[in-house]
């Protein structure tokens, strides 16, 4: 049975004025090479079964058949 992966990640933030971000990349460089401080803490990671991720992947708006969630012999 092929199995998926699901990982929570918190990202906090502190900074001078109102952190200001539109994606991921925005939130690294100003942690590692901008002028705020940044802490990584991953919050749950467990396994899904096929089911399960391609329920996830609805819930992000992304095709159910992102990944290849049938079993192949």
């Amino acid at each position: 049975m092929k199995k998926f992966y699901k990982t929570i990640i918190q990202v906090e933030v502190l900074s001078e004025e109102p952190f200001q971000w539109n994606n991921l990349s925005d939130v690294n460089d100003a942690i590692t090479d901008g002028n705020c401080s940044g802490k990584v803490t991953e919050i749950s990671s467990k396994t899904l079964n096929a089911e399960e991720v391609r329920e996830a992947l609805t819930e992000h708006r992304t095709d159910p058949d992102f990944f290849d969630t049938v079993e192949h012999d």
